[in-house]
């Protein structure tokens, strides 16, 4: 017959697995590994600009107090305003270098050429 009966009528359902293969997995910790490490350095950028704000409030100070000082102070400003700032740089360095390089794929790529090196000659 053309109409079928609702008790006869099997149930659907489609059941989806969310499958996925260890390569995917590794790729994903990876990039989460990343990410992580990479805002664990950018926190010292932070730290950078609270140093540089820490120098130069002890150069008005340093003014307030002993204006006859005024170069001398301004050198040891210049000088603690280099050392925080390169700290801030370096922390920036370290986060970019996490962030856009693989350290399994430069170590395959050395092992590949090492083992090339060594069996082809």
């Amino acid at each position: 017959p053309l109409i079928q009966p609702l008790a006869s009528v099997q149930p659907v359902f489609a059941v989806r697995l969310f499958q996925t293969s260890p390569k995917v997995l590794d790729e994903s910790l990876e990039q989460a590994a990343k990410f992580i490490g990479a805002g664990c350095a950018t926190v010292g950028v932070a730290g950078s600009g609270a140093g540089i704000g820490t120098v130069f409030g002890s150069l008005v100070e340093g003014y307030a107090r002993n204006p006859s000082l005024k170069t001398q102070l301004f050198s040891y400003c210049v000088l603690g305003f280099a050392l925080s700032e390169a700290m801030g740089l370096f922390c920036l360095m370290i986060a970019f270098m996490i962030s856009f390089r693989s350290i399994d794929k430069q170590v395959d790529n050395l092992l590949t050429g090492f083992k090339s090196d060594l069996f082809c000659n």
